[in-house]
């Protein structure tokens, strides 16, 4: 299949690298973003095609090589990763792990995608699983914690899938959470100790209490 060579050949060019080179991958990089490429029936096909789109992504970073559709397509295979046996699997965490290094979040924001980015937070909490805590999970925190640090005012919109992993009948699980990751209470805001050990937060002002949440609520993707 020809993704795949265009995929292996991709992976082998270094980031940011000479003019010519960029102007030699142009052809490719047009006729991945065309409808029969892009909007292929075959998911194991669209994915390889969003995997090589990814690459694209790592060579030209810092610099957004698409629009906001093509960064689309990077989220729409994050909603993939809950089933382990799928034959696209691997290739999905490929594309996770190369979104994580090159920081294509960042993209987004830049590119002001909020709603995306809401998209993808819904797909990683959906999404993780056991067997993602060693591999897949990281990748997923570092990707939402650096959303988070690197946004100048977060959208309400973008806290709501947070917040619902925090409401009662989930809050049992965030104290095995902070354990799993083998960290203490004390590394986390007053709001985030309180939940755990089942007591009202005090003496923190509401920006303080939100900034927890901000932070804290990133631990929940152990939630399943």
């Amino acid at each position: 299949m020809w993704l795949l060579k265009v995929e292996k050949l991709l992976s082998k060019v270094d980031r940011s690298p000479k003019r010519s080179m960029i102007d030699a991958l142009r052809p490719s990089m047009r006729a991945l973003i065309k409808d029969v490429l892009s909007k292929h029936s075959d998911v194991d096909v669209k994915v390889a095609v969003v995997s090589c789109i990814s690459e694209i992504t790592r060579i030209t970073a810092p610099d957004a090589p698409y629009d906001d559709n093509q960064m689309r397509l990077i989220v729409s295979t994050f909603e993939g990763l809950a089933d382990q046996s799928s034959r696209s699997y691997a290739k999905r965490a490929s594309i996770l792990e190369t979104s994580s290094k090159v920081r294509s979040c960042v993209i987004m924001l830049d590119l002001e995608c909020d709603a995306l980015i809401v998209e993808m937070f819904e797909h990683f909490l959906k999404s993780v699983r056991d067997y993602h805590l060693d591999s897949v999970f990281p990748l997923m925190g570092s990707i939402m914690v650096l959303v988070i640090e690197e946004s100048e005012e977060i959208p309400v919109e973008m806290l709501k899938p947070l917040l619902a992993r925090v409401k009662k009948d989930n809050t049992p699980y965030l104290l095995p959470a902070v354990t799993a990751l083998g960290e203490s209470l004390d590394m986390y805001t007053k709001v985030v100790t309180a939940v755990c050990k089942g007591t009202a937060a005090t003496n923190e002002t509401n920006d303080e209490n939100t900034y927890g949440l901000q932070r804290g609520m990133i631990i929940l993707l152990y939630i399943v």
